[in-house]
């Protein structure tokens, strides 16, 4: 498998990204190829350091002189910079060069720059990050968490959709309860988009629809899978990192309070847990719906991020859910589709 990874992407590029690289090596089959975009002599020099010529077989550099920042304009900034590593990253993709991509950058520009280039699963209207949320009662998958801010009732619809086979063929849940985000449990609540999308979803029978949830439902064991537009999923996504790195510090703080000796206790606990709701063992974000293998990583991404995501990628790639994707939207027509 050939996997093409942005090393200028991210808070921590190119060091933490190409060290992420590196500690996937191991863990890659015989034959799997890395191929790392950015600009040569940059990558050359830090890997340089390395003794990298032990790795010549797995490592490929492709040289990409540009860069895009994470507060430009996607669009403007993929027709400025053709040459920028997320430009090339997905071009090889489109070209068949690469099986996937991986980038810690500019999420905007890397969705734009995948539809542009690789382009949509045949049916699918617009793609959607999803995002797995650990749990007490078991992982939910999100999605959109910020591919699409602007979503119409078949977005939604085809969410469902999608984040439903990512749950059941990579989490392993068998027929996932999908709920979709609203201000309310009733029928009557949420906005006149939500409600359209609703119905819809609905009219599939081959989705476990169980109706609106709110945000704190995720966390109680009621749905696998959150539908709901990238705006709401973004927030939602961001507030509950922050949540759960605020609990933990003000836990931290508390037992330090009560006793030193207790602290060491529970060290390994505290590790263990917090590890389980941390991000960075989570790789990065896929983005469905699009024409092959798309992951996206948090910008403040670490090397294990980048392990973890090649890792990811390469799960994702061996299941073939674009196909089944694409399989399902063939063959299933639902009421109000068109509208």
């Amino acid at each position: 498998m050939r996997i093409a990874i942005d090393a200028m992407g991210g808070d921590n590029a190119p060091d933490e990204i190409i060290e992420g690289a590196l500690e996937s090596i191991k863990l890659l089959d015989k034959g799997d190829t890395l191929i790392l975009l950015g600009p040569a002599e940059v990558i050359e020099s830090k890997l340089g350091a390395k003794n990298i010529s032990k790795f010549a077989d797995v490592i490929k550099i492709v040289n990409a002189p540009e860069i895009i920042g994470m507060d430009e304009s996607p669009v403007d900034a993929l027709r400025k910079k053709r040459n920028s590593s997320i430009s090339i990253m997905t071009k090889l993709a489109a070209d068949g060069q690469a099986d996937a991509v991986i980038s810690a950058g500019n999420t905007g520009a890397c969705v734009a720059a995948c539809q542009m280039r690789m382009r949509n699963i045949e049916g699918v209207h617009r793609p959607g990050i999803a995002v797995v949320f650990p749990t007490f009662e078991g992982p939910v998958t999100m999605c959109d968490v910020g591919a699409n801010i602007s979503c119409k009732p078949i977005n939604f619809y085809q969410y469902a959709v999608m984040a439903s086979m990512y749950s059941e063929n990579l989490l392993g849940i068998k027929n996932p309860r999908v709920g979709i985000m609203s201000i309310g449990e009733e029928e009557a609540k949420g906005n006149e988009i939500v409600k359209k999308a609703r119905e819809l979803i609905r009219s599939d029978p081959k989705i476990n629809f169980i109706g609106n949830i709110e945000g704190r439902d995720m966390f109680k064991g009621k749905c696998d899978v959150a539908i709901c537009d990238g705006f709401v999923g973004n927030v939602v996504l961001k507030l509950t990192e922050g949540l759960v790195d605020g609990l933990f510090k003000v836990i931290k703080h508390e037992i330090k309070q009560q006793s030193f000796l207790l602290a060491l206790r529970f060290k390994s606990v505290m590790m263990k847990m917090y590890q389980k709701y941390d991000y960075h063992e989570y790789g990065g974000a896929l983005l469905l719906g699009v024409n092959g293998t798309s992951v996206i990583c948090h910008g403040s991404s670490k090397a294990r991020t980048i392990k973890n995501a090649i890792m990811a990628s390469r799960k994702f790639y061996n299941m073939g859910i674009n196909e089944k994707i694409k399989e399902y939207l063939a063959t299933t027509t639902v009421k109000g589709a068109d509208e």
